[in-house]
């Protein structure tokens, strides 16, 4: 239960894009047509819809690590000013 109080939002966002990435991918017979790279996927968009997903996934990785080097190194952001204080 302490770890899931520990996990940033940038950590749940990272683990739903990837996870979405990976669904994006998933053939479905289902599927309305098929995708770029020839049969019907969960999603016709499938290739490029992925890439964004991973692109977001990267996106808030890098996020969550500028924030836990922030707090290990004991400064925090000023609201507004774009400025960093010591704590």
């Amino acid at each position: 239960m302490t770890a899931l109080k520990n996990m940033s939002v940038h950590t749940v966002f990272v683990g739903v894009h990837l996870l979405s990435a990976v669904l994006t991918l998933i053939p479905s017979a289902g599927a309305g047509k098929p995708c770029i790279l020839g049969y019907r996927a969960l999603c016709s968009f499938s290739p490029i819809s992925t890439a964004i997903l991973l692109g977001l996934a990267v996106l808030h990785l890098v996020l969550h690590l500028k924030q836990t080097a922030g707090a290990a190194a004991g400064s925090h952001p000023v609201a507004g000013t774009g400025t960093q204080t010591e704590a």
